[in-house]
């Protein structure tokens, strides 16, 4: 098998041949970076290499306020605290400009998150165009993007403790965005069981009894979650969506800042660590905690929440 050598390739040149680049045992997967620009036209490239093309390149969305985020963070107080019994879910309040931590504090634990914009519960997060814009998997820098037609960050995670897990050899990660959350229908569908306590049926009822929704409402309104230290990828050989032991342990958080005034919805996911089986009481597991903080210091002051997409919604009419 033919190793690359990128010593071989002058990547100062205006101009970088792709196909010498391939030549060389070289991957490419073409996105709008300015080194791949240097390549050529992403369009012509791509008929010519036959090489995966981003979709979604990411290079031109910016956070202009991160390291005020950075140095915010380090001056904290601890204004409230959230604690996510077993299989159950809780919902909490975060003003635009505080922070957020989801913390495991007994024991392995996987937590299902929603967030909605407090002031609007049609605005919630999407978690396939999260997907779409940042990967599988979130760590630090991400955003968690909310629905169509508004289309911003909610939230932007800030601090991650198992940033330092990556991806190990069976291509899975932590925090992903591709499962969508275990549900009474589908554990139905497969097992014919009657259980009650999936995430999408928690998630259901915190809506129920914390903000006084009619079942069918708020049912409507759960949606696809970010899995908080969930690890998870999928088979190498079939491609089926896989879940193994999370890393997390007592005192592993990650870590949000607000970007608008949210509600959070977190459930304590009936699978525990996700090391075996979910949507039954068969799991050992451990409650969460949500700490809530605002920050100390006064960079932030000149910050303000991101506006909604400017797309001015013709649709060609």
């Amino acid at each position: 098998m033919y190793v690359f050598d990128p010593n071989k390739i002058d990547w100062t040149k205006t101009f970088v041949d792709p196909e010498l680049v391939k030549e060389e045992g070289g991957e490419i997967i073409l996105t709008n970076a300015p080194v791949a620009l240097r390549m050529g036209e992403i369009n012509k490239l791509g008929e010519k290499l036959n090489s995966p093309v981003i979709c979604y390149p990411n290079d031109t969305i910016k956070i202009p306020y991160w390291d005020n985020y950075q140095q915010a963070r380090k001056e904290l107080e601890k204004i409230d605290e959230v604690i996510i019994p077993p299989r159950n879910a809780k919902c909490f309040d975060v003003k635009a400009g505080y922070f957020f931590r989801i913390e495991s504090i007994d024991g392995p634990q996987v937590g299902d998150l929603n967030l909605f914009n407090a002031n609007n519960y049609k605005e919630k997060f999407y978690s396939g165009k999260t997907r779409a814009l940042h990967g599988t998997h979130l760590s630090l820098k991400d955003q968690m993007w909310s629905t169509l037609p508004y289309l911003r960050p909610l939230a932007t995670i800030t601090y991650d403790t198992l940033d330092w897990y990556g991806f190990d050899k069976d291509g899975g990660s932590v925090h992903d965005v591709i499962g969508t959350r275990c549900d009474p229908y589908t554990n139905n569908l497969i097992s014919n069981n009657q259980y009650h306590y999936c995430c999408h049926s928690n998630l259901t009822r915190a809506l129920i009894k914390e903000r006084n929704l009619q079942k069918d409402e708020a049912e409507n309104l759960v949606h696809d979650v970010l899995n908080v230290f969930m690890c998870t990828g999928f088979t190498h050989d079939t491609h089926q969506y896989f879940m193994k032991a999370s890393p997390v342990r007592p005192g592993d958080f990650l870590e949000f800042y607000a970007e608008i005034d949210l509600l959070g919805v977190l459930s304590a996911c009936p699978g525990g660590d996700c090391s075996a089986e979910h949507s039954s009481d068969t799991a050992q597991c451990h409650p969460l905690k949500v700490s809530i903080f605002k920050t100390k210091s006064n960079i932030l002051n000149e910050w303000t929440s991101p506006a909604v997409s400017k797309y001015n919604q013709a649709h060609g009419l």
